[in-house]
């Protein structure tokens, strides 16, 4: 641990960041672990929750479709048999799940701390931050258990796995920019919350988590492909963690380049919003 200390240290140094911007980062990381610790705070299993709730939910899925509804699905890099299904569909509902989880917490962040918000030095900036990377880091239990699953289910572990945080950025971006945008607009539209949820339930059914994308008709796939960055996302998150090759690269540049605006869009709106957070609370 000291070693790590220490070598934290000397990267701090050579990095071109400023010191305030690293005492916001420890700032940052203090309270995602405490609201990771307050979430599963007096149970007993504590933060095995979050793995054994994804691990339900792939057992679930995997019954559902694959056992009653006896849906077949044919991937060439992995073997036809009832779990197929079931790791496919997973993979899609990790990234959405991760998503929408993060974007309605972060919806109430501000609202829901107004004793912070109202200290003059406190940085408000990272509020709606960090539910989103709470809920990020839960999802990361069920990507490790998918990814081990996908090893027993192939005996392969893909390359492109390295790629991986790549597509996270891409997540991210999106996740966070309209995580700002909402927070800062909630403060004065107390119904943002609940209209989000609506939003996100229409936006699920529009992305090809619990269907194959050729199951689109022909004429829409290519505006639900190239406006939709979620659609991408989860694509390629199955290219990535399945397939072993990227067959989305053009889609997910556009959806990178959309998370990029979206970022930018939502945090001007929430830094021109937030100077009257405090007077509104």
């Amino acid at each position: 641990m000291q070693g790590f200390v220490r070598k934290a240290a000397r990267l701090r140094r050579i990095l071109p960041v400023n010191a305030n911007w690293w005492t916001k980062f420890d700032l940052l990381r203090t309270l995602v672990r405490r609201d990771l610790e307050a979430r599963y705070k007096g149970s007993i299993l504590g933060n095995l929750w979050p793995l054994l709730n994804q691990l339900s939910q792939l057992l679930i899925y995997t019954y559902v479709f694959s056992v009653v509804l006896k849906v077949k699905l044919s991937l060439k890099s992995l073997p036809e048999n009832n779990f197929t299904f079931g790791l496919w569909l997973f993979a899609g509902l990790l990234p959405w799940l991760a998503f929408s989880g993060g974007l309605i917490q972060s919806a109430s962040s501000v609202v829901a701390q107004n004793n912070l918000v109202k200290k003059v030095v406190f940085p408000l900036a990272l509020l709606p931050l960090v539910p989103i990377l709470s809920t990020f880091i839960e999802s990361s239990f069920g990507l490790i258990m998918l990814i081990f699953f996908v090893a027993v289910n192939t005996h392969i572990l893909h390359p492109t796995l390295a790629l991986l945080p790549l597509v996270w950025l891409t997540q991210l971006l999106l996740t966070t920019g309209l995580g700002y945008l909402a927070s800062g607009l909630t403060v004065f539209l107390r119904d943002i919350p609940q209209t989000l949820a609506v939003i996100l339930n229409i936006w699920m059914y529009l992305t090809p988590i619990i269907y194959p994308a050729s199951a689109i008709p022909e004429e829409w796939r290519s505006v639900v492909f190239w406006l939709n960055p979620m659609t991408a996302i989860v694509e390629v998150y199955r290219d990535l963690i399945l397939v072993g090759k990227v067959e989305h690269w053009g889609e997910w540049g556009v959806s990178s380049i959309i998370a990029l605006v979206m970022f930018c869009s939502g945090f001007y709106v929430y830094k021109r919003l937030r100077t009257a957070f405090a007077d509104v609370l």
